[in-house]
Formats: C-alpha cells, structure tokens, sequence
C-alpha cells in the first residue's frame, strides 16, 4: 500500500514542478515603468485633445467616476464625456502619477497621483481646480495595459494662516 501512494503522489509533484518551472517571476520594475511611460503619454495625448489616442489608453469596458457626477462606462460613453471636455472653453487637463503599484502577477496594478483640470470662467479667465486620481489597470488578452477605472476628487484645500 505505501508504494502505490508514493506511485501516485510523482504525477502530482512532477506536475508542480512542471508548473513552477514554466512561468517565470514577473518583472515588477519593468512593468512599473510600463505604465509610468504609458500614463506620461497618456498625458500628452489629453493635453494635445487627441481623442482617439486618449480613448486608446481605456479599456473597452472602463468606468470613469468624475466628482459630483455619475460613473461614465465603456468607450462610447467615454468619447462623448471626453469630447464635451475638449469643446469646453479654456479646457486642459494635465497630470502626474508619483507612484505605481502592480500585483505580484502583474496582470494588475493601481496609480496615484495628481491632476488639476482648467477651464474658462464666466469672466473668461482661467479657473484652475487641482485634484487627487487613482487609476486600476489591467493586462488585456494580448498583454497590454489598460485603464479599467480612472477615478478624481478635489484636492484638500490649503491651509489658511489664523
């Protein structure tokens, strides 16, 4: 009886072993720096009102949650939100995300940062509003990375001296 266990138990450890062997560690830095390179471009793109481009970065099923407003879900949705804001005057929008995080099997990871969004006021000067972000990205089918949840508040004000 013990050798047919020990029989059966060398497909299960081969298995495992196979399995370990076949997939290598990620490489978190590398991909970290994927998606510091892809958010930067992702940027220049919103600050160049490219809309497609812009679009590009989203996945096909992402949620945009901006403040005070309903979730903007899936990219037909997206493309009108993103083009009303590009036809609204004095509309540019920049931002910075200062850290990365991916999951240990980097087919996940979220952003933090900062934004800050202006606009034209009724006076037809410019009203700057800065912010705080969280992006979520995932891997897509064929390995690229894309925006799944973009998400902004309202920087906390400054402290005013007494």
């Amino acid at each position: 009886m013990p050798r047919r266990v020990s029989l059966l138990a060398v497909p299960i450890v081969m298995a495992a072993t196979v399995a370990a062997a076949g997939s290598p560690e990620p490489d978190l830095e590398a991909e970290r720096a994927a998606l510091v390179r892809l958010d930067k471009a992702w940027a220049q793109a919103a600050a160049a009102k490219d809309l497609e481009k812009v679009l590009s970065f989203w996945a096909d099923d992402a949620r945009v949650i901006p403040p005070g407003q309903p979730a903007v879900i899936g990219k037909e949705a997206l493309r009108q939100y993103v083009s009303g804001a590009f036809a609204v005057p004095g509309f540019a929008i920049q931002w910075e995300t200062s850290e990365f995080v991916v999951s240990a099997k980097a087919d996940v990871a979220y952003g933090i940062g900062t934004n800050s969004v202006s606009v034209n006021g009724p006076d037809g000067k410019s009203i700057t509003e800065h912010g705080r972000s969280v992006t979520v990205w995932r891997k897509d089918p064929s390995g690229a990375w894309k925006c799944v949840v973009d998400i902004w508040n309202a920087a906390p004000q400054a402290a005013v001296p007494r």
